[in-house]
């Protein structure tokens, strides 16, 4: 079960509706499979509806991901080293993120938010390559919505047992996993047979 930490900071952000789950999602002290979660409850229970949930849960995301992005284009890898520890990023993350977006490119912003670890700290890279925002933000919101749609969809089947989100989600988050390495497996065999050609 959640800690009584976690539980009175998810009762605030019921307190606050749409602009809670949004809030909740984009300062990400939570997970955000466990906020959507919550919020697939709170549609349950008539609290919310499931559309204003999607939004206000893509829109908080969005958010978030954007910070980091920011602080990776203006405060760089030191910021990130020094003060990632509090947004649940870690040198680890870091190195991965930078690695995986340097070898992919930007289609990495897309599939990279589906495998865990990588989903955690791919904007980083992102902002430090300067990546442009229109870019950034279609491939994020690309993935992003999916992503909401689903725990937000199973957060409601589950009603009042949507904390156990992480065992039920897993046969839906292994495929997509799964299939994100394949898109970047192709992806990178097919840039390798460009370049043969090329040369």
């Amino acid at each position: 079960m959640f800690s009584d930490f976690v539980m009175q900071l998810l009762t605030t952000l019921r307190d606050l509706g749409y602009l809670g789950i949004a809030l909740g999602l984009a300062i990400e002290i939570i997970p955000s499979e466990i906020v959507l979660a919550y919020a697939g409850f709170l549609i349950s229970q008539g609290e919310i509806n499931y559309y204003g949930a999607i939004i206000s849960g893509t829109a908080g995301i969005l958010i978030a991901q954007l910070i980091i992005y920011w602080i990776g284009a203006y405060g760089g890898r030191p910021f990130l080293l020094k003060y990632g520890k509090y947004m649940l990023i870690h040198e680890r993350h870091i190195d991965l993120a930078e690695q995986w977006f340097n070898k992919y490119g930007a289609g990495v912003i897309f599939t990279g938010r589906f495998i865990p670890v990588i989903r955690q700290a791919i904007s980083i890279p992102a902002g430090i390559a300067k990546m442009s925002y229109s870019k950034f933000i279609f491939y994020t919101l690309l993935a992003t919505i999916p992503w909401s749609v689903l725990f937000i969809f199973l957060g409601e089947r589950l009603a009042s047992n949507w904390a156990q989100i992480d065992e039920v989600a897993a046969p839906y988050v292994k495929p997509i996993t799964i299939a994100a390495v394949i898109i970047i497996a192709i992806y990178i065999a097919l840039s390798l047979y460009r370049k043969k050609n090329r040369a």
